[in-house]
């Protein structure tokens, strides 16, 4: 890893001035115009003359601003806070709050959402900065320590208090290099992005290919698949990557399966279980692309682990091993390694793991154990040392004195064509302890009853984990970052 103390600087050192580095609807912005917008908001930073190591909120959507004003934040020494523009203005609120943010950027939707809400709190600097006068790509960065801390980034979940995740400058150049490396990126890539920069896989996707000098094709709205396949289309993206719901909509409520895309090289799934029928489909419907399935944590900074595409079919189910740099193992509760086939949690070390959260030593000590970064997966590894995710410690369902993964479930149930997207939890029960409910969404015009879905579960999964309801839905609850929101689900299913 190369010596650069300031993560910015090392994210931008490789694009050409005159290479597209985003395009966002008509717009297309070099790395010049980056280089140049980044200057400009760490101008306006100076002026604000905030003391090094100043929290700076950024709020928004996927932008030529929200990228400049998160880079300019950690060029000028100060530590980036990136904020999810889909919560609540009370959450937004608590979370600027928590981070102690001085300043806060923000384009003009959020600052007409919420009128009121900085009055009294951190100073404000629009996207209006873009066209003012003032700054050029010339601006110095700060030396940094590589371990200070680069962003604070926020745990997902909204009901209960979130924690700030420490990523540093070492951090984020660690995991950066090593997703490069094992996926082969290019400069002449070009990958559509539909997640969000505040969430911690699409910000690895801003990292990797800001650094290689790569085009980022920004697609701030998924609530239409189509429409983000005509973009990968029209621009012809060759990486696409998403979390298993993107496939799952893509795949069962879009055109993915039928579209030729001929420029499509590399496919990228995380964040959560991407079930084996939905790599199956994948596999079928883009046999020329690279299907890499990954696994990782917001304390990892990204990812920890990958499975090369050619293991897909003998590994089927694997998250693989740990990626460069990162050192994977399945433990037992006295921090012993499990033998194959046997039960353990996933625990992490390497340069990309945070130093822990922000004013929280007890949950810090909880999850930064001698051993690694415990990451609360449990799972198991083969003779061959690739892992295989069981279930979150959360989501697994109590039932009847079992441990039921929730995956297994929803894996079982998506054999079925007709549904798009499936999530089961654990529902209280007085005689099971938990009974298993299985959320579903289907094709539109499926002429699909839960009764049936119920008498397929029930010919297809071992007898203890067949659901005792389904629950058919217009559309699974998601996190800001496109993940199912278990939690609503299991308070929707508590009150049915």
């Amino acid at each position: 890893m190369s010596a650069i103390t300031n993560v910015s600087d090392h994210l931008l050192a490789v694009g050409r001035p005159d290479q597209v580095a985003l395009v966002d609807g008509p717009k297309r912005h070099t790395y010049r115009d980056l280089r140049n917008a980044v200057a400009r908001v760490a101008s306006r930073l100076d002026a604000l003359g905030l003391p090094p190591g100043s929290r700076v909120g950024v709020l928004g959507p996927n932008s030529l601003f929200w990228v400049a004003a998160y880079l300019a934040a950690m060029r000028r020494g100060h530590v980036a806070v990136p904020l999810s523009d889909k919560l609540t203005a009370a959450d937004i609120r608590r979370n600027l709050e928590l981070s102690a943010c001085s300043v806060v950027c923000l384009d003009p939707r959020s600052r007409r959402l919420l009128p009121d809400r900085l009055e009294g709190g951190p100073a404000v600097i629009s996207d209006e900065v873009l066209s003012t006068d003032g700054g050029s790509s010339g601006v110095d960065s700060v030396t940094m320590d590589p371990d200070a801390d680069a962003v604070l980034m926020f745990t997902s979940g909204t009901t209960a208090r979130p924690k700030l995740v420490r990523v540093t400058h070492r951090n984020i150049q660690a995991n950066t290099e090593s997703i490069i490396t094992y996926l082969g990126l290019r400069s002449d890539d070009r990958i559509l992005v539909i997640l969000p920069f505040h969430y911690c896989y699409g910000a690895s996707l801003l990292h990797t290919h800001l650094r290689v000098g790569a085009r980022l094709v920004l697609c701030n709205s998924f609530v239409f698949p189509e429409t983000a396949l005509d973009l990968l289309d029209r621009e012809g993206c060759t990486e696409f990557a998403g979390v298993p719901s993107s496939f799952q909509l893509l795949l069962r409520a879009g055109s993915l399966a039928s579209r030729a895309l001929p420029s499509l090289r590399l496919i990228q799934a995380a964040g959560g279980a991407l079930p084996p029928v939905i790599v199956d489909e994948l596999l079928r419907a883009k046999p020329a692309a690279r299907l890499f399935v990954m696994y990782g944590q917001t304390e990892a900074t990204a990812r920890l682990s990958y499975l090369p595409p050619e293991r897909l079919a003998d590994k089927r189910g694997s998250i693989g091993r740990g990626i460069p740099g990162v050192d994977l193992s399945v433990l037992d509760d006295a921090g012993r390694p499990v033998p194959p086939g046997v039960r353990g949690e996933i625990y992490a070390r390497g340069e990309n793991v945070s130093p822990g959260y922000l004013g929280d030593p007890e949950a810090t000590a909880d999850r930064f154990t001698p051993w690694g970064l415990r990451t609360g997966d449990l799972a198991v590894v083969d003779d061959d040392g690739f892992i295989s995710v069981v279930d979150r410690r959360d989501d697994f369902i109590k039932s009847w004195g079992h441990r039921i993964s929730s995956q297994e479930v929803e894996a079982g149930a998506l054999r079925l064509p007709e549904i798009v997207a499936a999530a089961a939890v654990g529902v209280p029960d007085p005689a099971a302890g938990e009974a298993v409910t299985l959320f579903v969404t289907v094709r539109a015009g499926a002429a699909l009853t839960g009764e049936q879905i119920l008498a397929f579960c029930g010919r297809t999964l071992p007898r203890h984990m067949v659901p005792k309801a389904v629950v058919i839905l217009d559309g699974l609850p998601l996190t800001a970052s496109g993940k199912v929101a278990k939690a609503e689900l299991r308070t929707l299913g508590a009150s049915s």
